[in-house]
């Protein structure tokens, strides 16, 4: 969750920390106190557009620096990994934003910089805003299939893993049969290229690990005289007259003539006989080395001379011998399909039909689960829009497959196009009136109706997406009463299972709030500035009672604020 946001020099917020809870936080205010102001200032710490109109009057830079806590499990750790950004065990991310009163927007996860596009990658993971006047991901059709699949049983990604590995050899193969059907111009410089590369390799003659062998050798004559004279001394101080081998014979003779008289003296004495022949025969390989070791100049040169030869095709062709091997079995194989381009490709037809039709398959699996599945969702999303008094909504999901040109893979005699996952295409649709045909959810026009239905389906999949801050900003626009409540208790309903940000107008939904914050503006030597502040349980009917009225507190109102409080609490109960 967002466990705490600092904002200084942000349009008419001079600097504020405000500390988030777990639940459902709700902030008021008046008209231009600066809720939204906070909102914003959130939706840029996700990544969303800067301007240098966001910079406080007459300071240099605004400055936005939000704290999550998250759990072990939570996919933003995979986003780490992706990008190189540290996440510790401790499960602390610090999304920070700098946008300076020249426009430039400096951008950091957990210290490290990164590009707005990265932000805008983590703070998505982290933070799920919903507004008025903002298309979401639940109102955007390309995200249909994959809020579908999330909603789905396990059963079914299972089956996209299959699809996957399916869907990645038939891709490949096209591609392939692709580059070697067009261009008959480009494939004839192709394979001269190729020819000329695999010619010049052959004739460097390479050998496993060579590189290496020669690297090795070349280091033992460049030290030539070290090695000699390292090998020279520990010969004379182990062999001849009075040295160590001399030494360690006396020792070992010593110990012999007392070995009978004691047990631990007869083990000393083995070990010193022991010791005595090894350095022995150590003193022979020396001796051994001494006379091999020849230094030879013209050698040297050889090896130096072969080794810029493999430098130069390793810029070439691969980062060490075994690399450049590789390559050249992998252009001979090349060459070979380019000089038998026809049989290469009537033997790949084969493969994309068969791998193809296997991918089909898998794909009509994941076809009929999704139609399992949006059933399901239909019908959950039918009984929270009867919660929020659209009983007489409809809402569909509309599954068509993607279609395919001739040569594709087939259905049921009919060729359609693979996708990455699977081949449909997803839709949410929904009426609100008894009689009109379904439309397209987002172009659903009534700001009240589109409350409602963004509330259903996010109080459905809130739990399946993984954020962890869900942020309403004045959604409950547009509507009042009995309807006023309903949504009052899907945004409570939310919050159970994700923090839940939510700038309101409505008293019944502030009523609901684990957490009630006031946003208040003040004016100080003509400038104006936001203040931020949590309020206190005896302060919260003054609030709701002043929403109500939109003026002065009356014994009437403050009653139906108290009474509100209480509905609220018996509904968590």
């Amino acid at each position: 969750m967002l466990t705490e946001l600092s904002i200084r020099d942000f349009a008419i917020i001079e600097h504020v920390s405000v500390n988030f809870k777990e639940g459902l936080t709700v902030l008021t205010g008046e008209t231009g106190a600066g809720k939204s102001i906070i909102i914003d200032a959130i939706q840029l710490l996700s990544g969303g557009r800067g301007s240098v109109e966001f910079v406080r009057h007459g300071t240099k830079k605004a400055e936005i620096e939000g704290l999550f806590t998250i759990e072990p499990d939570h996919p933003i750790y995979n986003k780490g990994r992706e990008f190189g950004v540290e996440i510790d065990e401790d499960g602390m991310v610090v999304l920070h934003r700098t946008i300076t009163h020249q426009g430039k927007s400096i951008c950091r996860v957990n210290g490290k910089l990164v590009t707005l596009g990265i932000l805008k990658e983590f703070g998505q993971t982290l933070i799920d805003i919903h507004s008025q006047h903002e298309t979401q991901s639940l109102m955007d059709p390309e995200r249909h299939i994959e809020l579908l699949d999330l909603f789905s049983t396990p059963e079914l990604q299972q089956s996209q893993q299959e699809y996957q590995a399916s869907y990645e050899k038939y891709r490949a193969l096209t591609k392939r049969y692709k580059e070697l059907s067009e261009n008959e111009q480009e494939m004839a410089q192709r394979l001269d290229l190729l020819e000329f590369q695999l010619n010049e390799l052959q004739e460097a003659e390479l050998v496993p690990n060579e590189d290496d062998d020669l690297s090795d050798e070349r280091k033992k004559l460049m030290n030539y005289e070290k090695i000699y004279q390292g090998v020279h001394d520990a010969y004379n101080a182990l062999y001849g007259e009075q040295r160590g081998l001399d030494w360690v014979g006396h020792a070992m003779s010593s110990m012999e003539s007392i070995a009978d008289f004691d047990d631990q003296m007869g083990k000393v004495a083995e070990e010193l006989s022991n010791s005595y022949y090894i350095l022995e025969e150590l003193t022979f390989q020396l001796s051994s080395q001494m006379a091999d070791l020849e230094f030879d100049p013209e050698r040297l040169n050889q090896i130096e001379s072969r080794l810029n030869e493999l430098n130069r095709l390793k810029k070439k062709y691969g980062a060490s011998v075994e690399e450049i091997m590789e390559y050249a079995s992998k252009i001979e194989e090349e060459i070979d399909e380019i000089k038998n381009k026809d049989s290469h490709l009537s033997k790949l037809e084969n493969q994309i039909h068969e791998i193809g039709q296997d991918a089909v398959l898998e794909a009509k699996d994941i076809h009929d689960l999704r139609i399992q599945s949006s059933e399901e969702l239909s019908q959950s999303i039918h009984e929270e829009l009867k919660d929020l008094y659209l009983e007489k909504a409809a809402f569909a999901v509309d599954i068509q497959m993607k279609d395919g040109r001739e040569g594709d893979p087939e259905i049921d005699g009919k060729p359609v196009q693979l996708l990455p996952n699977g081949f449909d295409l997803v839709k949410f649709l929904i009426t609100t009136n008894p009689g009109e045909p379904l439309k397209e959810i987002h172009k659903v026009a009534s700001g009240g109706e589109m409350s409602r239905i963004m509330l259903a389906l996010k109080r459905i999949f809130s739990r399946h997406q993984g954020v962890t801050s869900v942020i309403f900003d004045e959604v409950d626009t547009g509507v009042s009463g009995r309807v006023a409540q309903a949504i009052a208790e899907k945004i409570y309903g939310i919050s159970v299972g994700s923090q839940v940000l939510c700038i309101s107008h409505l008293p019944q939904v502030a009523a609901m709030a684990d957490t009630h914050v006031r946003i208040e503006k003040q004016v100080d030597n003509d400038r104006t500035y936001t203040k931020v502040r949590e309020l206190p349980d005896e302060e919260k009917a003054d609030e709701l009672s002043r929403m109500i009225t939109g003026a002065e507190i009356t014994n009437t109102t403050l009653e139906h604020a108290r009474e509100l409080l209480v509905m609220a609490k018996q509904h968590k109960q």
